[in-house]
């Protein structure tokens, strides 16, 4: 028999473009519903302008993504989508390349990550500082 179970996260990105890790909040969702068990967490934000990536953080991983990001989508008026901040435009197709979901191995009730990955939130919109990410674990 599976078990399934789900939490929100209320993330709060500020007025910067942030890449938040949220491993520690995924790790403590497992340590209160999977109790030991294998299976899957999924980790979905509703936005449309913000997605999740499986990276290392600390080591300027996180910045160089940013700087990526910025690299392919600049913050410039070449988006047909137009409100918000300049270039908010841009922050509605990161999601296609950032996508807003993850799906993960859960080994005895813990993520199974590689030895530098974190799990995190990507977010370049600024015209939105508030964030909710859903925890869904299938067991």
């Amino acid at each position: 028999m599976s078990t399934f179970r789900t939490h929100t996260l209320d993330i709060t990105t500020g007025a910067t473009e942030t890449v938040a890790d949220l491993t520690a909040d995924c790790e403590a969702y497992l340590r209160e519903v999977a109790q030991g068990a294998d299976g899957l967490l999924n980790v979905f934000v509703p936005h449309a302008t913000a997605g999740i990536a499986i990276l290392e953080t600390g080591a300027g991983s996180d910045t160089d993504l940013l700087a990526a990001l910025r690299d392919l989508l600049p913050a410039d008026d070449r988006w047909r989508h137009r409100h918000g901040s300049p270039g908010h435009g841009r922050d509605h197709v990161l999601p296609a390349i950032v996508p807003p979901h993850a799906t993960l191995p859960v080994l005895g009730g813990s993520l199974a990550l590689g030895t530098w990955q974190s799990v995190c939130l990507v977010d370049t919109n600024r015209d939105n500082p508030h964030r909710t990410v859903r925890l869904s674990f299938l067991g």
